[in-house]
């Protein structure tokens, strides 16, 4: 069960590195990370391809300092609530993939798969990659399987 800290209510690196508050939910907090993560996707999918993609990276840059920072302040590498990286491994998932609340479900449902089941070489990055790096690059290659797996879709149909 996961026990969020106040400090995710007091401190904003906090509040983000645990997904505006959505990690903070006392069961499957991964999971309601990757729903809040759904909204901001909606309004980024308009965007073209380099700004969508520029937007990504930045949030991944910004995600290893938070995430770094707030597993240090906590004292626990990967805290169950931090779940900035879930929405970053989402917004891969479905980079130029065509905005429908479908296609959303659909890469929400993907993308979860990848990132509970942690297929080679996900959970080697999970278990032997430290700090905010390895809390965000397990959801980062989570996000690139999902997205192949979106796009093979699209292109099949």
């Amino acid at each position: 069960m996961n026990h969020a800290p106040a400090s995710v209510w007091r401190r904003p690196t906090h509040f983000f590195a645990f997904g505006l508050g959505s990690g903070a939910v006392p069961f499957a907090p991964g999971t309601f990370g990757t729903l809040a993560a759904i909204p901001f996707y909606w309004l980024m999918a308009d965007l073209s391809l380099g700004w969508y993609l520029s937007i990504v990276f930045v949030a991944f840059v910004i995600g290893v300092w938070l995430c770094d920072r707030t597993s240090h302040d906590l004292g626990v590498h990967d805290h169950s609530g931090i779940v900035w990286d879930e929405f970053v491994g989402y917004w891969i998932t479905m980079a130029a993939v065509p905005f429908s609340w479908e296609s959303a479900l659909w890469g929400f449902l993907v993308f979860r798969i990848f990132d509970v089941f942690k297929p080679w070489p996900i959970r080697w990055a999970d278990r032997r990659v430290a700090g905010g790096f390895g809390i965000m690059i397990d959801d980062v290659m989570a996000g690139i399987y999902a997205w192949s797996i979106m796009h093979l879709w699209f292109w099949l149909h």
